[in-house]
């Protein structure tokens, strides 16, 4: 991974796309939050949760412009990296956790099984954001870039802990069920990574 970091860093346009595309898939994920919101019992967690994640798909899309502010003005597919895994990551692993959800735990459609899958998904996506941002971060800093990330580490870390704490609420004595929602996320973020790193190779 940081070698691909590496050669993105040092591409303006290959960076501009990378920045966009992560700011494409931050955006998706708040509006993921904000779709599994119960009309009522809406927490200060979630609306926290949900207002950063946009905080972050604004803040990385600014970055842009310290590389070239006329690159990658929208979400349009060719300006994002690897566009069909980036685009359908979030929903894909939605309803491979709801699928092992009804499969395993014979949840049935509704709001436990939306919410339930809810929790997971997020679980995995911010286990790999604690993962993916500091090493992006490290990289920026070997390159001398003025752009850095450390603001979204320290959020994202934070909402890794509150959902360690959700993860514990509900699945303290079934540890392999967030266990499944990481080996699913990772197939993904590997299939991920590998289309990214075929267009850069090609670029």
């Amino acid at each position: 991974m940081q070698a691909l970091l590496e050669k993105l860093i040092a591409n303006p346009l290959l960076h501009a796309k990378w920045l966009n595309t992560l700011s494409m898939m931050e955006n998706a994920g708040a509006r993921k939050i904000s779709a599994c919101e119960d009309k009522n019992n809406v927490t200060l967690t979630v609306l926290k949760h949900a207002a950063e994640e946009h905080r972050h798909a604004f803040y990385l899309k600014k970055q842009i412009a310290k590389i070239d502010d006329t690159l990658c003005p929208n979400y349009h597919l060719t300006n994002l990296l690897a566009p069909k895994e980036s685009k359908f990551y979030l929903d894909h692993l939605d309803i491979a956790v709801s699928r092992f959800l009804r499969k395993a735990l014979r949840m049935s459609n509704g709001w436990d099984l939306k919410f339930s899958a809810y929790i997971l998904v997020t679980y995995a996506i911010e286990v790999r954001a604690e993962s993916l941002y500091p090493q992006y971060q490290a990289a920026l800093e070997n390159a001398g870039s003025n752009i850095h990330v450390k603001s979204i580490i320290v959020e994202e870390m934070g909402h890794l802990a509150e959902m360690r704490k959700q993860i514990n609420q509900l699945w303290k004595h079934q540890p392999e069920v967030p266990q499944k929602a990481l080996e699913l996320e990772s197939q993904l973020f590997q299939q991920w990574t590998t289309a990214v790193s075929r267009e850069v190779l090609t670029s």
